[in-house]
This record gives C-alpha cells, sequence and structure tokens, in this order.
C-alpha cells in the first residue's frame, strides 16, 4: 500500500507540528511509498521511501498558487497512492474529496479539537473516516469515527538516566500563550505557594495569533503585580525535538488548558516520567485509575495551588512512581507506533 498524507508543515525544529516528522518516519515504516504535500517545508531527515511536495509557503507564493500546486501534485501522484490521510486540514477534502472518490482513494481525515467549524462539517460528508485521539476530540456524531489515541514519539520522550537534585520545586507548561490556556490560574496557584515552597515556574510557548499580544502582556503585569518576577519565566519557543531536555529540567507539569481535546504536550511530558496536574476533561480516561490524584477543577487556582503544594511536600520518590505510572499509560495507549499501526489497519480492513 501507498500512502498520500497532506499536513501543514514538514518542519522537524518547528515548536508547534515538529511532532509530525516522527509519524511520517512510522508511516514510511508502514508503507512502500509515501508521498508527502505540505503547505510549508522546512528542514527534515526522512527515508527514501518518502517524497516531499511543498504547495509553496516557505517560498512566499501567493494563495492562488498553492492551489495550482495542490490539484497538480494531488494529479501528477496519483498512481503512487492509494490512500489518503489529511491531518487537521479538512480544507483538503473538501477540495480534494471528488478527485480521490471518483479515483478509488480512500480518505481518512486525523481531527482532534473541540471546535466544529462548519468546513468540518462538508469534510465528514465525504471521508471514509474521521480518526481522532479520544472521543471529546471530534464532536460531531458519526459512524466514520474512529478513537485511535494520540502519536507520542516515546524513544525521544522518555526519562533522563541522570537525575538533577534541586532545592527549587521547578513547574512547567506548554503551549501557545493564548487564553484559552488560561495561564492566569496557574500564576495565580504559584502565587499562593511561593512563600511555603522555593517554586520556579517554566511556561514554554509563543503568541501565535497578534490578537493574543495583549494577553501576554495583561500576564506579564499580574506577575509584576504578585512580585513573581524572579519566580515565573516566559521561556518562548522551543523546537518540539529539543522539548524534552526542558521537560526533563523539572518536576511536575500543569495544564490550564480549556481547549477540551486531548494535548498532546501532556502526554509528552507524561512520557518523560513527569507527574502532571490537569484541568481539561479530555484527559479523564486517559488518566483512569489517577483521575482524582492529577485532576482539578477549571480556573480553580485554590484547589490547584493545593495539588502543587501535595505534590512538592509528597517527595522525589513519589514523584518518581507517579511519573512511571504515567509513562507506562502514553507507552500502551499514546505512542506514535501503536498509533500508525491502528490507522494502517484500519484502512486495511
Amino acid at each position: 500500500m501507498n500512502l498520500l498524507i497532506l499536513t501543514q508543515k514538514v518542519d522537524k525544529n518547528d515548536a508547534i507540528l515538529g511532532f509530525f516528522h516522527s509519524w511520517i518516519l512510522e508511516f514510511a515504516k508502514n508503507y512502500e511509498k509515501v508521498t508527502v504535500i505540505c503547505l510549508y517545508e522546512g528542514e527534515h531527515n526522512l527515508p527514501n521511501n518518502v517524497k516531499v511536495l511543498s504547495l509553496g509557503k516557505e517560498k512566499g507564493v501567493s494563495k492562488i498558487t498553492y492551489l495550482y500546486n495542490f490539484y497538480k501534485f494531488i494529479f501528477q501522484e496519483r498512481k503512487n497512492y492509494d490512500k489518503v490521510f489529511v491531518h487537521m486540514n479538512q480544507i483538503y477534502i473538501i477540495l480534494g474529496g471528488l478527485f480521490w472518490k471518483l479515483s478509488g482513494k480512500e480518505i481518512g481525515l486525523w481531527y482532534a479539537h473541540g471546535s466544529i467549524p462548519f468546513g468540518l462539517r462538508i469534510a465528514t460528508k465525504i471521508t471514509n473516516y474521521i480518526f481522532t485521539s479520544t472521543e471529546s476530540g471530534f464532536r460531531i456524531n458519526s459512524k466514520r469515527k474512529r478513537v485511535v489515541g494520540q502519536g507520542i514519539d516515546v524513544s525521544s520522550f522518555k526519562p533522563s538516566d541522570l537525575k538533577i537534585n534541586s532545592d527549587t520545586f521547578n513547574i512547567v507548561t506548554v503551549g501557545r500563550i493564548s487564553p484559552v490556556k488560561d495561564l492566569e490560574t496557574l500564576i495565580k496557584a504559584i502565587n499562593l505557594i511561593k512563600n511555603d515552597i522555593p517554586v520556579r515556574l517554566n511556561i514554554i510557548g509563543e503568541i501565535i495569533l497578534g490578537k493574543d499580544r495583549n494577553y501576554k502582556k495583561n500576564l506579564e503585569q499580574k506577575i509584576k503585580e504578585m512580585d513573581l518576577g524572579t519566580i515565573v519565566t516566559f521561556v518562548g519557543s522551543v523546537p518540539n525535538n529539543r522539548l524534552v531536555d526542558y521537560l526533563r529540567k523539572n518536576d511536575l507539569f500543569v495544564n490550564t488548558s480549556h481547549t477540551g481535546s486531548l494535548d498532546k504536550t501532556v502526554l509528552e511530558a507524561m512520557a518523560t516520567g513527569l507527574p502532571v496536574l490537569n484541568c481539561n476533561e479530555a484527559l479523564l480516561d486517559v488518566f483512569g485509575d489517577l483521575k482524582g490524584e492529577l485532576m482539578f477543577p477549571k480556573r480553580d487556582f485554590e484547589a490547584l495551588s493545593v495539588k502543587m503544594r501535595n505534590m512538592s511536600n509528597n517527595g522525589v520518590e513519589y514523584r518518581n512512581k507517579l511519573g512511571s505510572k504515567l509513562r507506562d499509560i502514553v507507552v500502551k495507549n499514546h505512542s506514535t507506533e501503536n498509533l500508525i499501526k491502528k490507522i494502517k489497519d484500519i484502512y486495511k480492513a
């Protein structure tokens, strides 16, 4: 079997989409030929059975040229793929679905987000399968929905053999800086425990949308008002392939996101053996019996502060055992290897 993949970016150094490089590598192990059409082509290191074709964003071409290249590529490569896998860009199914249907190509869409744009409803009628990470990752009622877990590169995201001892309790969070991430709750919780615990907070991520600049300014003002300037650090953007090194330097990962979908960064932290605290309901099923220990109510900074204090007071041995259990969950249910095999089996069936 041969596969066509459509994705936004192929760039292993990208902070947001760099992870998809490992997905392509895994697809390449399972298919004879893999053709990737991307909007933007950056640095990659892929095997010989993978061909990458860019619509041209890195060259600054027009949107009309994107469209021309899209139709050119899906037509010229038509004999080089049997199946189509579209990652989080339902517009490609709307544009290419009729051609693929007439050509006898099975279509799969990966979608894992709480929002339901109108274009997604159209794409759902066209595609053969909708692959998603959890039940809440795709909220349209459809018989085509397939819950297959996330895809985490557990060979890269793994615990460090070198344990760093520190008198400071280091907390990290990862994600774009945006109101939906609710960083205010985390900052307020830090403010409540700062006098009891020598704590530091590292915020990894950057502004993606221009409208979020004011949000970051407001956060910086709150940090100043709470006298947290030496405690809270905006690390900025970190490439996905370097993120593991930053995660390993911390004692706890906290996720205050309200996206309603499975936050990949939480699973990456779990894979490195980090304990996590989370308010996103999409992780309830992931945590299983541990959910009472790891979940806190949205916007409840007081409840979060209690759980952070407990994580610190319970000590390193407790956190290591908890981190080991969390890594096992990711390896068993959310590894890239298992994900790609599940997708391939669904196409075959």
